[in-house]
């Protein structure tokens, strides 16, 4: 259905065709931008699956590791105090078609226990080596799932936004030129009817006055 408010003029429909070209090409854009922050999520899917599935093994062996070191020393809340804030984690930015991506960069410290050695023992040192394995490796998750994360709202914006391009703004634009471009065949029919009727008319003065 046809815009009411677009009037029948040459210079509407310039104007409106060409308005339809950029929707076009935005909607290229837009769904050439979706296919390819897909694909940057579908490499990023099965890393997420992995790292998950080994993250949980890890923990499990560090917690494990922690039960040990307590049964032996007892509760070791007091040693895990000594250990310090780490503060190696850097975050740098990438884009992908427009996409913010965060990169995360850790400064893997010297696995270097912070308590006291006459309190400790191996079992401790074990959980403690565990522990920082746990947190290397939370670093690269929380990068790779924020990243899927990210992709998959920029996915689902450049969906909508070319659903949009393509189911209504497109057709109204064609609708609008559909419109116009009948509208201005009709009038140029009805100014060669016309014609035709005045030259008929002066012909037939023109014989007229010959009588």
């Amino acid at each position: 259905m046809a815009n009411k408010q677009v009037f029948p003029t040459k210079g509407n429909l310039i104007a409106t065709k060409k308005s339809n070209a950029l929707a076009h090409m935005g909607y290229e854009l837009m769904d050439r931008k979706r296919n390819i922050l897909i694909r940057e999520m579908m490499g990023l899917l099965d890393d997420v699956k992995l790292l998950r599935d080994e993250i949980t093994q890890t923990y499990a062996e560090a917690y494990r590791a922690l039960q040990l070191a307590n049964m032996s020393l007892g509760v070791i809340s007091a040693m895990a105090e000594a250990v310090p804030i780490d503060t190696g984690l850097h975050v740098s930015y990438r884009s992908v078609m427009g996409v913010e991506i965060p990169k995360l960069s850790y400064d893997k410290q010297e696995i270097k226990p912070t308590y006291g050695l006459e309190r400790a023992n191996s079992k401790l040192d074990y959980a403690y080596t565990c522990f920082q394995r746990v947190k290397e490796m939370s670093v690269v998750l929380a990068e790779v799932e924020n990243n899927v994360y990210r992709l998959a709202n920029a996915i689902r914006k450049s969906q909508k936004r070319a659903n949009a391009l393509k189911n209504i703004v497109i057709p109204e634009f064609e609708h609008n030129i559909k419109f116009i471009t009948d509208a201005l065949e009709e009038k140029e029919r009805e100014e060669f009817s016309r014609q035709k009727v005045i030259k008929r008319n002066k012909d037939s003065q023109m014989q007229m006055e010959r009588k």
